[in-house]
């Protein structure tokens, strides 16, 4: 009769990552190792009367959420009796408790951020990403840079988005973006181009939100804790005076600037730097922009999101 893998006989790597964390990676390895399902993993910590949802231990071995000591700290304890650990060994990998304001910025959604986005959002579920809170769920996003080109009309002519993403585990290869055209824009004539970083993949329009849904591949699978950059231009749809530049941050995002370039002779009267929660609220911060006579515009959000961050523009 074969023995049973005791919290002795642990292989090296196992060992190694229970020793250095992080938690999220031990807690993922001593399951492998002990061959558990979460479903079975959770049917043994009910027996203990530890009550926890599936979904949940599976944003905990991926690194998506964390523990909330004090709090989980029976629930942890009952993870290294079932996994057949040393006390404390996963416990004293969880560090110190998490600010409430993070774990509710993991989970802000598009509805509750937006108006205008609901039929658009709708379109995830063709890319196995709705609800909302399912899409780019395995990237980080550390930084994104938005050059936005207004034409000789007015018009928004071409959006330039460069971005750069942090894989939160393995195998993570495309990012889905969400472009919403001002209302009554002609997304059917709206082009996608990659730049680098990325190709285009799947693409939904649809015409009665001025919505688009789209896929970017990424040029190779990242490893957890890697980084990525890709960028990818939108070109046309729009027609007659933009009245600016929203983008919607979901998650947390560490830097985010906004460049608004006027390519007409005809400048506008104001641009206006808004920071809102959600698209039609009261702004939280707002301050007026200067637009040179090179006719560029800088908008700078260090540490955002979720909410809506952009520029509005006025014309004479």
């Amino acid at each position: 009769m074969s023995r049973d893998k005791g919290e002795n006989e642990l292989p090296g790597d196992v060992a190694q990552v229970l020793r250095t964390g992080p938690f999220h990676r031990a807690l993922s390895e001593a399951i492998r190792f002990r061959g558990l399902s979460l479903s079975r993993l959770r049917a043994h910590l009910a027996s203990q009367g530890i009550a926890i949802g599936q979904s949940t231990l599976s944003y905990w071995q991926r690194g998506l959420r964390h523990p909330e000591m004090p709090r989980a700290v029976d629930t942890v304890h009952a993870l290294e009796q079932v996994l057949r650990l040393q006390r404390d060994s996963l416990v004293v990998l969880i560090g110190p408790r998490r600010r409430p304001t993070d774990e509710a910025r993991g989970r802000a959604t598009f509805a509750e951020l937006t108006d205008t986005w609901h039929a658009t959002t709708a379109l995830l579920s063709e890319f196995d990403a709705y609800p909302e809170s399912r899409c780019n769920r395995d990237l980080e996003v550390l930084s994104v840079l938005d050059t936005v080109h207004i034409g000789t009309d007015g018009e928004l002519a071409r959006i330039s988005a460069r971005t750069v993403v942090r894989a939160r585990t393995f195998g993570v290869d495309r990012f889905i973006a969400v472009h919403q055209a001002d209302p009554g824009s002609d997304v059917s004539a709206t082009e996608l181009v990659a730049l680098d970083g990325c190709r285009i993949g799947r693409v939904r329009r649809q015409l009665t939100s001025s919505g688009v849904v789209f896929e970017l591949l990424f040029d190779h699978r990242l490893a957890e804790g890697e980084t990525h950059v890709f960028a990818f231009t939108t070109y046309g749809g729009a027609s007659g005076d933009s009245p600016g530049y929203l983008r919607t941050l979901r998650e947390p995002v560490h830097a985010y600037l906004l460049q608004l370039v006027f390519e007409a002779v005809r400048l506008p009267v104001r641009c206006t730097r808004r920071l809102r929660r959600r698209e039609n609220g009261e702004p939280l911060d707002s301050e007026t922009l200067l637009c040179g006579a090179n006719g560029v515009v800088n908008a700078y959000f260090a540490g955002v999101g979720p909410g809506v961050a952009g520029v509005d523009i006025e014309w004479d």
